[in-house]
């Protein structure tokens, strides 16, 4: 009887195992082990070395080189994908913008139609310029912008008079492409510097879109033509671990992830080791959505940083801000960037909303600019932003 139930064991644990093998065929999903040191300090389980093919047994004393023979040349049957295995082909990052100006539509009809219906008066009043200014300030602009803006536009209040539609409308194109910023470095730092790969830590406050966010951002570089590993650091809600890893498997790229509540600077250790190893083009680390109110949690971002860095330096730090939190966001931004240094803003929800004003706003109070825009819901509605193309399409 023993027996009979140790072999209903072994056969169980082999069934197991083999829908096991089946569900995760295809997966590009590095796990850490659960069993590391005081749960903190976790390994990457490494494939197994593949075995070299047998030869046939030769003649002992006698070799093909040794009996005069040329060496036989094997002919190896073409490289085919792996059966089922078929990733999704992301358009490229440039011109997303200018592709997807129509999202804008609301942000249109609120701030450069009703522009464009106040200039277009015969006679400006000091209603009209209150107008203007009321306009402005109700899409997020900040007074310092509305004031250059409208200090400019009243200097050339003769030029309004006589202006057509489409002068009125390259005037304001002008003059909110000026307070855009479009002197302000925008590139990412997503390039190999010395050998190393570019790191970008992606940081927030819970739904702001953060993990859509690095999933968006690792399509754009799959788009790009560039190699990509996720890092799912936010090991404290177990969605986004799951979230981050669908993203990457529509790409092929692969996402290493800790076990729930574990170690955030553990994981992103171990993404950027796997890069580096790897010799991929970019790491983008997805990080817990903590609050900015808890400054314990803050000195753990700064934690995941300096890890991080020993094994390649940090490239580029994004901070994720939802565009219709308004100045809650600016007071985000500002607590972050004392926790670590921010070098560009995501701006998401930027799509449907009377608040593309936001984008002045953040640039000129922080310093920091603008360097991606989330303009819908959609897997590549994340684009570069760009101040001409931005201020063309609120303006319409």
């Amino acid at each position: 009887m023993e027996f009979v139930l140790i072999a209903i064991a072994i056969l169980v644990v082999g069934l197991v195992a083999g829908i096991g093998l089946l569900v995760s065929a295809g997966r590009r999903t590095t796990r850490l082990d659960d069993d590391a040191v005081a749960g903190t300090t976790l390994t990457r389980p490494r494939p197994p070395a593949p075995q070299a093919p047998e030869s046939p047994p030769t003649p002992h004393g006698s070799t093909a080189s040794g009996l005069g023979l040329p060496p036989e040349t094997v002919e190896l049957p073409p490289a085919e994908p792996e059966p089922g295995l078929v990733f999704d082909t992301p358009p490229p990052s440039a011109g997303r913008l200018v592709r997807l100006r129509s999202r804008l539509a609301r942000s249109q009809s609120s701030l450069g139609r009703g522009l464009l219906t106040v200039l277009a008066r015969e006679k400006l009043t000091e209603d009209d310029w209150e107008e203007i200014e009321e306009t402005l300030l109700a899409a997020d602009i900040g007074i310092g912008a509305t004031t250059r803006i409208v200090e400019r536009l009243r200097t050339q209040s003769m030029v309004l008079a006589t202006a057509s539609g489409t002068e009125l409308r390259d005037l304001l194109v002008s003059e909110l492409t000026g307070v855009l910023g479009p002197d302000l470095d925008r590139t990412l730092g997503t390039e190999r510097r010395d050998g190393r790969p570019g790191v970008v830590l992606v940081v927030g406050v819970n739904g702001a879109g953060k993990t859509t966010t690095v999933g968006k951002i690792a399509r754009a570089l799959v788009g790009d033509g560039k190699s990509v590993i996720l890092g799912a650091a936010d090991t404290f809600r177990a969605a986004a671990a799951d979230q981050l890893e669908t993203w990457g498997e529509r790409v092929g790229v692969l996402t290493v992830r800790g076990r729930e509540g574990g170690d955030p600077a553990s994981v992103a250790f171990e993404a950027v080791r796997t890069g580096v190893e790897a010799e991929v083009d970019t790491v983008v680390v997805d990080t817990a959505g903590r609050l900015h109110t808890k400054s314990g949690l803050m000195d753990e971002l700064g934690k995941v940083k300096r890890v991080v860095e020993k094994q390649a330096p940090v490239t580029e730090v994004l901070l994720v801000l939802d565009a219709t939190t308004g100045q809650n966001g600016v007071v985000q931004a500002r607590v972050f960037t004392e926790a670590v240094e921010v070098t560009g803003v995501v701006l998401t929800k930027l799509d449907g909303t009377a608040k593309g004003g936001i984008v002045v706003r953040v640039q000129q109070e922080l310093g920091i600019p603008v360097k991606l825009v989330g303009l819908g819901e959609g897997a590549d509605d994340l684009a570069p932003f760009e101040p001409k193309a931005f201020a063309e399409a609120i303006v319409g």
